[in-house]
C-alpha cells in the first residue's frame, strides 16, 4: 500500500488572488511599522477580542499582545523604521466566511521556523485581525 502525500493541498481560488496580496503585505502581523506603531493603529488592526497563541502554545490576551509591542518598540527604536530580516513564504488564503479569511505561511526567523495562522476581517475599508496562531516546525 502506497502511504499517501502528508502535505496538503492548499490552492488560493483564483478570485482571492488580489485580497491575498494585500494580506501579504500585512505578514507578519504587528511587524509593519508602516502600517502604524501607536496603540490607536494597534486597536483599529484587532477585534476587540482579539486573541492569539503563540509558537509557545501560550495563549495571550489582546492587552498582553499591546504590552509586548509596546515594550519591543522602547527596547529597540528605529528611526527611520526597518522591517524585521524575517522571511515570509508558502501563502495560502481561503474565505471561511463572508468577509472573513484564513491567510496560512511560513516565517523564517533566525532561530526558528514556524508556520503561522492569522484570521482576517475586512470592515468597509479595514482590516481587522481575529485571531493568530504561531507552530513551531519541529524535524
Amino acid at each position: 500500500m502506497e502511504y499517501p502525500t502528508r502535505e496538503p493541498d492548499r490552492p488560493t481560488a483564483p478570485g482571492l488572488q488580489d485580497i491575498l496580496l494585500e494580506l501579504v503585505r500585512r505578514e507578519p502581523i504587528f511587524h509593519r511599522p508602516e502600517l502604524g506603531t501607536t496603540r490607536e493603529d494597534f486597536e483599529r488592526s484587532t477585534a476587540p477580542d482579539f486573541w492569539e497563541t503563540g509558537a509557545s502554545g501560550q495563549r495571550y490576551s489582546r492587552e498582553y499582545v499591546w504590552a509586548t509591542i509596546e515594550q519591543r518598540q522602547l527596547a529597540t527604536p528605529q528611526d527611520p523604521p526597518q522591517r524585521d530580516p524575517w522571511k515570509t513564504s508558502d501563502f495560502q488564503l481561503r474565505e471561511i466566511a463572508p468577509n472573513t479569511y484564513l491567510l496560512t505561511y511560513t516565517l523564517q526567523q533566525p532561530d526558528r521556523l514556524t508556520r503561522r495562522l492569522t484570521i482576517w476581517q475586512r470592515t468597509n475599508s479595514n482590516w481587522t485581525i481575529l485571531y493568530h496562531q504561531g507552530t513551531v516546525v519541529t524535524e
